[in-house]
């Protein structure tokens, strides 16, 4: 593991990101972030790099795509031990993600309201957060996911303590939490649309 160096955060649950968020910069870490995070970070005083930037890519179909990147992805992905790996990061220009903080649509909370529609429920359904999450978790050897605003304490702790880093141990951890996270996630979507 290295220093952090990158965060990406894009939550909808805000709560604690602020601070979060201003630790991480206190810490030298550059922050990427998408919409309404990106909005409530910069009201918050933290200097924040746009997501369609950091990619040059606008975000699209409103807001269905916007971190579905090879920048993004590539970011995350990378081996950091592997050379090959290291070689195409360099050949390509691309840059190393080393944080991700995410948390999802409420798509359970959607689909509670007795009024719901179809179409509300199914643009309640978050794509580009899974893939992000289970992206970072895939990589835990190298990169720290983090889904739960109770986490950020303890990451920011860690970080100030390792000169930057985070434990092997912790960022397992947060990779088992986020796979557990994704598995609800879809089974609520799977039980919604089996009621149909």
């Amino acid at each position: 593991m290295r220093m952090i160096q990158r965060a990406l955060i894009s939550v909808t649950d805000k709560t604690g990101v602020i601070d979060f968020a201003k630790e991480l910069a206190g810490l030298s870490v550059e922050i990427l972030s998408t919409g309404g995070t990106a909005k409530a970070l910069t009201a918050g005083g933290i200097k924040v790099v746009e997501v369609a930037e950091f990619t040059g890519f606008p975000e699209m179909l409103n807001g269905r795509v916007k971190t579905l990147h090879p920048r993004i992805h590539a970011g995350i992905l990378f081996r950091r031990d592997v050379k090959d790996h290291v070689a195409q990061m360099v050949k390509h220009h691309l840059a190393p993600i080393d944080l991700v903080c995410v948390n999802l649509y409420a798509f359970e909370a959607a689909v509670a309201k007795p009024e719901v529609t179809l179409e509300e429920a199914v643009e309640n359904i978050d794509i580009g957060g899974p893939t992000l999450l289970r992206a970072a978790a895939k990589n835990y050897t190298s990169v720290t996911v983090v889904v739960d605003p109770a986490d950020y304490p303890r990451i920011i702790q860690e970080m100030k303590e390792l000169k930057g880093e985070t434990r092997l141990a912790t960022r397992l951890e947060l990779a088992q939490k986020v796979f557990t996270l994704t598995h609800q996630y879809d089974g609520a979507i799977s039980r919604y649309l089996a009621r149909l």
